[in-house]
C-alpha cells in the first residue's frame, strides 16, 4: 500500500514530524502507529525515513554539514526592509 519511492510530500514529511512526537521510542507498534499517521507509506519506509533523519542529524551535530549563510539582523530581502513590523506584516499581507 507504501509508494515505492523515496519522495515523500511536504504533507508527509509533517505528519511523520508530528508521528515522532506522538510516538516515542517505547511506544509499542511504534512504525506501524507511525505509517498510519503519515499515511500512503509503508512500516519500512517510515523506518528508512527516521534512519535517514537519524544519519542527517549526526552529520549536522559532528560538523559535517556547513551552516547557512543567514542575513545580518535588519538585512532587506528583495527590497523589504523586515525592520518594521507593520511593513513586515503587509507584505506577509496579515
Amino acid at each position: 500500500m507504501g509508494s515505492s519511492s523515496n519522495n515523500w510530500t511536504t504533507k508527509q514529511n509533517k505528519l511523520f514530524e508530528n508521528a515522532l512526537v506522538m510516538y516515542d521510542k517505547d511506544t509499542p507498534d511504534r512504525w506501524q502507529k507511525m505509517a498510519r499517521a503519515v499515511g500512503g507509506k509503508t512500516v519500512e519506509e517510515v523506518k528508512r525515513h527516521y534512519e535517514m533523519l537519524v544519519e542527517d542529524v549526526k552529520h549536522i551535530e559532528s560538523g559535517q554539514v556547513p551552516l547557512p549563510n543567514y542575513r545580518k539582523a535588519g538585512a532587506s530581502n528583495k527590497g523589504y526592509n523586515f525592520n518594521d513590523e507593520e511593513q513586515r506584516l503587509k507584505y506577509l499581507k496579515l
